[in-house]
């Protein structure tokens, strides 16, 4: 039964997609279905257990799984979409099912290359359940090309020894709790936070809260939206945190490595994703086991505060040779069962939220999967990259906390932001 409902979903799919004549549907030949996953997202031993269990519920399909490098995946992931026979691979001459950086879907979805799989999300998937950071990016025009698979997203990695000596016993639920604390722990030589300047990915989880965006769609045409009150906000409060500590004004979180910065000591917090952490205490064994996390803090407790959400989707190109086989790749990484396993393995934060109990055992990712929930993505629009290539939101941050007026520069950022925007989508 379940066989014969993705083949239907699939021919369905075809009807609009062109997705066409499936080679193998109703055969008694095996066929091999070639998978690109990107190096380090999922261990060998995964791997192995996933091919397995695979290929013995689908005795007829073989699985070819291909490591890639993140570095010029892109190039590589176009020329693959490129057209029938074009790419690396064997048989069908290419990926049949790709792991693309969530961000990442937007730039593959023009020239309708890739497979429509927005029937198989409503009638299997329980798309409206999927963390809207993994899934915005991968729709367009609400059809869904991008199926989410795994997140990570930025915590507060916090030192309890130096909680405990300043009294406080519980992290901060709110934001303005946040800068209490902070505040408390800003003192006695002491950085209460290390937050760099140019940390754009926090300033964008304050500017959610507030209710603004970093651009806006209107009628096709993108803005820059850094000057509208709702943005303002989210500077003003960035402004108020930065200042608990000595991050530089003109540089991010990798000028220095703010792990380096941390480990050294004298710092209270940082925002990271959880991972840093092994890094901070290879750097200082001696904090081995004084480090904690929460949440980055929301306006109110009931939630926590938005944060910009990574991680990967899967797509199907829509020139593959093996349309139901891929889609039962794709239905079977981003299933519960499998989803949770690859979780579990790997320290990710599952699609789904209902899926969090999955880690609740691991308190970094514990922390991280609460603010998954609030998770957000850049703006989904295949120029964004233009943005990003020459980011004006870091240079109107440091202008700002230089003392320069926000809303002029907050202007003068959203007309770059718009010019990227236009000029790359011209």
């Amino acid at each position: 039964m379940r066989r014969r409902l993705l083949a239907l979903l699939c021919v369905t799919a075809s009807l609009v997609t062109g997705c066409g004549a499936v080679p193998g549907v109703g055969g008694s030949d095996r066929h091999t279905v070639t998978v690109w996953l990107m190096k380090d997202s999922a261990s060998q031993d995964f791997l192995d257990r996933f091919t397995a269990d695979f290929e013995r519920d689908h005795p007829d399909l073989d699985l070819d799984i291909r490591i890639q490098e993140w570095t010029g995946i892109g190039e590589k992931v176009q020329t693959a979409l490129g057209g029938e026979g074009e790419g690396e691979g064997e048989g069908d001459g290419g990926p049949d099912v790709i792991e693309v950086g969530n961000t990442q879907v937007p730039q593959y979805v023009d020239g309708n290359r890739l497979l429509d799989l927005t029937l198989e999300s409503v009638a299997k998937w329980d798309k409206d359940e999927w963390l809207p950071g993994l899934a915005d990016p991968g729709q367009r025009r609400f059809h869904q090309y991008g199926i989410p698979w795994y997140a990570a997203n930025r915590v507060v990695i916090y030192r309890k020894d130096l909680f405990e000596q300043a009294g406080i016993t519980a992290p901060p639920r709110t934001r303005e709790e946040w800068l209490t604390v902070t505040e408390k722990l800003n003192s006695g030589g002491n950085q209460g936070i290390y937050l760099a300047g140019q940390d754009w990915y926090t300033l964008s989880g304050f500017i959610w809260d507030e209710g603004g965006d970093l651009a806006t769609e209107d009628s096709g045409r993108w803005e820059g939206s850094l000057d509208t009150p709702a943005a303002l906000r989210g500077m003003t409060y960035y402004q108020r945190l930065q200042a608990l500590g000595a991050g530089p004004a003109d540089a991010d979180e990798e000028h220095p490595p703010q792990a380096g910065v941390f480990a050294a000591g004298k710092v209270a917090q940082i925002v990271a994703v959880p991972g840093l952490a092994r890094a901070v205490v290879k750097q200082n064994p001696d904090l081995e086991g004084k480090l904690g996390y929460f949440p980055v803090p929301g306006k109110a407790a009931a939630k926590p505060g938005a944060v910009f959400i990574g991680g990967s989707d899967l797509v199907v190109p829509r020139n593959t040779g093996q349309c139901e086989g891929a889609v039962a790749v794709v239905a079977a990484l981003a299933g519960a069962e499998w989803n949770t396993d690859l979780a579990r393995t790997m320290n990710y934060v599952p699609n789904k939220a209902k899926l969090a109990s999955a880690v609740a055992g691991e308190e970094g990712v514990a922390a991280m999967a609460a603010g998954a929930a609030q998770g957000r993505a850049t703006p989904s629009t295949p120029e964004w990259a233009a943005v990003e290539a020459d980011n004006p939101i870091k240079t109107y941050m440091t202008e700002v906390l230089g003392g320069a007026d926000p809303a002029t520069e907050a202007r003068r950022a959203s007309r770059s932001i718009t010019q990227a925007l236009t000029v790359s989508a011209g």
